[in-house]
């Protein structure tokens, strides 16, 4: 058996691809669908499964613009966490942890979840405040939470520079120990491969041009490969969904930014847990590869375009060797940006849009890519249902105008 695993992992290599089964099929678009779904990152391929799996619809459409997972389902961090403050965010990102716990063997594709703990570090009285509220706030809504003192954050991540005299002392950290990171492209290939299974076309290269209405009711879209006749469009194009909406008259309250992040040379395993900080503005963990993967805040400009800026980068590093002065040698290796949309609240907007058949999963910031699972639950319910899942109905368009807002810019901890 280990002979021809052996051979056959050769001659797949020598192959150049030629002899690998596709995960998905490549269909020409049809002139019809029952639902459309701008956007094939995690949260349009999620939604597309779980309309067909929980909910029997598999007349359903993907579109990316270019190649599933070469978005910001492949340009983030990969944590994944639900220790957010408001009763909301909890239950949704809660929701979505659970889902994760299960997804490889639901999805039969390795996400390689990885649940190694996740530091939220305190620096002075107000890191201390913050976070000791939150994790009393994550106990109350079930959620896993602890309260470390120095010491026994020491302990959890013994290469921390928790001395006394630092510049940014560490007076403790809230600890998830369910939280950690997955494999991002991981991610939309097993969603993509389960949903393709059930019916659903995945369709490439296919970039949405326009929002055809009549009568205040969506009937379909055209494309760069033609158009396309819906019932109902479902908005989950990321950095680009007030584009994607203004094509159908609607302003959403969204701005975007570049979210850069960096990797470095692999070293061994050294870090086994994620480190965020707020207040030095950093965080980081170690992929298995052995590369450390850290990112900071979002550039202060507006821009669609997948890089940063280079004083960011000085930043990061920065506060990087402030908390782990033995990586002061390290080399890195190359640096990216995702594109994030981003509420006044920092929390997202999913539900239906003015214009009847039009839905939108949008504007989670930074909390994009650890939502992944429950925001495809909840909005393809939504669609389906055509009315607000529970666990989305706090997050509407209209709390805008309501003012019932859901500030969780703190719980976002590092970027914004």
């Amino acid at each position: 058996m280990q002979r021809y695993s052996i051979l056959a992992l050769a001659r797949h290599a020598l192959s150049g691809h030629r002899t690998w089964q596709p995960a998905w099929r490549k269909p020409a678009p049809r002139p019809r669908y029952d639902v459309v779904i701008i956007g094939g990152g995690g949260h349009g391929l999620a939604t597309a499964y779980y309309l067909a799996r929980e909910h029997g619809i598999r007349d359903v459409a993907v579109l990316e613009k270019g190649v599933i997972g070469l978005g910001n389902t492949g340009r983030n961090t990969t944590i994944i966490r639900s220790n957010y403050l408001w009763d909301a965010s909890a239950r949704i990102y809660e929701h979505s942890l659970k889902l994760w716990e299960g997804l490889s063997a639901e999805l039969n594709f390795n996400v390689m979840l990885s649940q190694r703990g996740v530091l939220n570090l305190a620096h002075n009285e107000a890191d201390i405040r913050e976070g000791t509220r939150r994790v009393n706030a994550n106990r109350l809504n079930g959620i896993d939470a602890e309260w470390l003192d120095p010491e026994a954050v020491g302990r959890f991540c013994p290469i921390l520079n928790i001395s006394p005299v630092a510049r940014y002392p560490v007076r403790g950290a809230t600890l998830q120990r369910r939280g950690g990171v997955a494999r991002h492209d991981a991610v939309a290939w097993g969603y993509a491969r389960a949903a393709d299974a059930h019916g659903v076309d995945i369709i490439e290269h296919c970039e949405v041009t326009a929002i055809r209405s009549r009568r205040g009711r969506v009937v379909g879209i055209d494309t760069s490969r033609g158009p396309i006749a819906a019932d109902k469009v479902a908005i989950c194009a990321a950095g680009h969904n007030s584009v994607v909406a203004a094509m159908a008259g609607v302003r959403l309250p969204l701005q975007s930014h570049p979210l850069q992040a960096l990797v470095s040379e692999p070293v061994r395993p050294v870090l086994d847990c994620v480190v965020m900080s707020g207040t030095v503005h950093v965080y980081v963990s170690q992929s298995d590869k052995g590369e450390l993967v850290m990112g900071a805040g979002i550039d202060a400009y507006n821009s669609y375009a997948q890089r940063g800026s280079f004083h960011l980068i000085e930043g990061q590093m920065a506060a990087l060797l402030e908390l782990f002065p033995i990586f002061s040698r390290l080399k890195m290796m190359r640096s990216w940006a995702g594109i994030v949309d981003v509420a006044p609240d920092a929390s997202p907007i999913i539900g239906k849009l003015p214009l009847e058949g039009l839905y939108l999963n949008g504007g989670w910031g930074t909390g994009g890519f650890k939502a992944t699972p429950g925001a495809g639950w909840v909005f393809a319910d939504t669609i389906a249902r055509d009315e607000p899942h529970p666990l989305a109905l706090p997050f509407a368009l209209d709390r805008f105008a309501t003012g019932a807002l859901i500030d969780e810019h703190a719980a976002a901890a590092v970027s914004h």
